[in-house]
């Protein structure tokens, strides 16, 4: 029985890979580092949780409309154009989905046709290092992925001028992501402005279709040094833009699957609309009691976001200052997220003590492993072009750990040969 070509094609997340890799091993009783999950180490503030339980409780368990509750809805919009700026968005310019993932694969749907030749195959620009499952959602709907690639140098920032030699007639999308996963570094309020400007005037004349798709999923864990800004915001692309975001990250509550997709005017209508369509043909709706805790979360839990954000600055700094300091490893400080994306190019093609030869990331991630017990992801995902000379290791984890990370990959690096 053969499978589709689709899924043939598909590879699995390296992200999810190695976090399963990881638990499983603590699960057997091995002492893993688990540097893999984008997951923060704190739990579901209270608030968010009493709401879920008194809406079930009040029996709130029937289906709800599928771009999800009419007073979710206006919550979003209201924080969309008051806390982002971003103009000209309603309840019908928003859908909640099943996690920031479904959002991300219904944009693309909804945007991206499986050509009938090649050549016909409509582009979307991705800066990378990006997040690992980008493209092949992308890749799904029928685009063709072109990577504009970043280097620390530039803090892994697309520059105009080399967004602007890439779009051509056969752009459709362009995807910032902001803070950015897997780097955590961030543009600047100028930088969204001088991008966006390109992208106005390519859609006035070369790329009448190019959309841009805005992943702000870390938009509330920044650091200080940047403050975050909606690229909608940005009145001239405003109906040209997707903006994607969800508790999951800021509030602990990734396994709630829950996220959401907006946009402005007529544009902004016409895409949710047809979101609505996919979202109805596969999983319906969300359930509405978790929404009772979503828009806790978002009114109530200032506090323990504050919580939260100050703790992964301080993490931020100390995870930069240790890996700084080993021989060989260059790493940009992160300014908002929770991860690090450590170049470990000089130690490729040495050998690990149990003999293994690191021809790239992945190697070098495997011994680390299965020498040290130390989990990372390598970087070959998050771009085909540098990725094999770094990887990723997140620090939603506490301090003790950070600090015997680092002292493990310390270790590691001196017994390479």
């Amino acid at each position: 029985m053969r499978l589709s070509n689709r899924v043939l094609a598909l590879k699995p997340s390296s992200t999810v890979a190695v976090m399963n890799k990881a638990k499983a091993l603590k699960a057997s009783g091995v002492d893993v580092l688990n540097f893999g999950a984008g997951e923060p180490d704190f739990n579901t503030p209270e608030p968010a949780k009493r709401a879920a339980i008194a809406a079930i409780n009040a029996n709130n368990t029937k289906y709800i409309d599928t771009p999800g509750d009419l007073a979710s809805r206006e919550l979003l919009a209201k924080l969309l154009t008051e806390r982002s700026g971003v103009p000209g968005v309603t309840k019908d310019h928003i859908i909640i989905t099943a996690g920031v993932k479904m959002a991300l694969y219904l944009t693309f749907q909804a945007l991206f046709d499986e050509p009938a030749s090649e050549g016909e195959r409509r582009e979307m620009l991705l800066p990378v290092p990006s997040w690992v499952s980008f493209a092949p959602m992308a890749r799904l709907a029928g685009a063709k992925i072109v990577e504009l690639v970043t280097t620390p140098e530039a803090d892994f920032k697309v520059t105009p001028a080399q967004l602007k030699a890439a779009i051509n007639p056969r752009t459709r999308v362009i995807l910032f992501n902001s803070p950015s996963n897997p780097c955590s570094t961030m543009y600047t309020e100028s930088e969204l402005r001088a991008l966006a400007a390109v992208i106005a005037d390519a859609g006035k004349t070369i790329a009448p279709d190019l959309c841009v798709v805005s992943d702000e999923l870390y938009q509330n864990i920044v650091f200080g040094s940047v403050k975050h800004f909606s690229i909608g915001a940005c009145p001239e692309i405003a109906e040209r833009t997707i903006t994607i975001n969800g508790p999951g990250k800021s509030f602990a509550m990734t396994g709630w699957r829950l996220g959401w997709a907006s946009g402005s005017g007529d544009f902004g209508k016409s895409i949710v609309g047809a979101m609505t369509k996919l979202q109805g043909q596969s999983i319906t709706c969300v359930p509405g009691f978790s929404l009772a805790a979503v828009r806790a979360a978002l009114t109530e839990c200032s506090a323990e976001l504050e919580t939260m954000r100050a703790a992964f600055a301080k993490r931020a700094d100390l995870i930069f200052t240790l890996l700084g300091a080993l021989p060989g490893v260059k790493v940009a400080r992160p300014i908002g997220a929770f991860y690090v994306f450590p170049d470990i190019s000089a130690h490729l093609g040495k050998t690990s003590p149990a003999g293994k030869k690191l021809t790239g990331a992945a190697e070098f991630a495997a011994a680390l492993l299965d020498e040290k017990l130390m989990a990372v992801v390598p970087g070959e995902d998050f771009s085909s072009e540098i990725g094999h000379k770094h990887i990723r290791m997140s620090f939603a984890c506490d301090e003790a750990q950070i600090r015997e990370g680092a002292k493990r990959l310390g270790e590691f690096i001196a017994a390479l040969r």
